[in-house]
């Protein structure tokens, strides 16, 4: 009877854990897919996808990446959904192989992340460049939010810098902290930026797939007690 007891109480603590992960990768996917989208077919920056000059590689690569990404999320999310709701157990170990080849990947890309530093720096600066060039030129709302986002991860201010930035990009950048405080310019913060974090973002990977590794620890807790369920029940 105990056991039972325990065995139910492991299994709902399981399903809310579960729960409130697979909403923190909907929303990671949501936010990922959106933006992608929204880059991809907007009028204004879906012809670049059309062309194979250097100068928009890395916009291309990195709007595509956040479209799959975004996919995938949002694809693992629903059907881990679909398989706790059912309470079908073959579903969750799908969902489970799943959950470990996506944990997998994300762990690997953390890795190839920090080992090749000096080049993922280098890609990221042309993706920002090709979007500042844009933004200047178009005054693009999708463009505009993602050169806000770099602005605040990197807390730089276009290619002049706060202080000589033009005013449309201006919009777009991060209040100085204090009174005296110049914001620099983009090009000489994310380069060096990106070798002084590449630790945090090593572990901004690995985190995720910490996350994905403790879904996957409640979805295996959930096919076990629905395994013993089902035991029960032909007894």
């Amino acid at each position: 009877m105990a056991l039972g007891a325990c065995g139910k109480l492991s299994e709902w603590i399981a399903g809310w854990i579960l729960l409130i992960l697979n909403t923190v990768l909907l929303l990671e996917g949501i936010a990922m897919l959106s933006l992608g989208l929204w880059l991809r077919l907007n009028n204004d920056t879906k012809g670049l996808f059309e062309m194979a000059t250097f100068s928009t590689s890395a916009f291309v690569i990195g709007v595509t990446v956040l479209i799959t990404l975004g996919s995938v999320l949002l694809g693992v999310v629903a059907f881990g959904a679909f398989s706790a709701y059912k309470e079908n157990r073959w579903a969750l170990g799908l969902f489970a192989v799943l959950l470990t080849v996506l944990a997998g990947s994300v762990a690997v890309l953390g890795v190839l992340a920090y080992a090749r530093r000096d080049e993922v720096g280098a890609q990221l600066l042309e993706f920002y460049s090709t979007a500042y060039a844009l933004y200047v030129a178009l005054k693009d709302p999708a463009i505009a939010v993602t050169l806000m986002l770099f602005h605040s991860a990197f807390h730089c201010c276009g290619y002049l810098g706060g202080l000589l930035e033009l005013n449309v990009v201006k919009q777009t950048c991060p209040k100085p902290s204090s009174v005296w405080e110049i914001v620099s310019a983009c090009p000489a913060v994310i380069p060096r930026a990106i070798e002084s974090k590449a630790p945090v973002v090593m572990g901004i990977f690995l985190g995720t797939g910490g996350v994905l590794l403790a879904a996957l620890a409640c979805t295996v807790i959930l096919i076990k007690n629905i395994k013993k369920g089902a035991r029960v029940a032909q007894w």
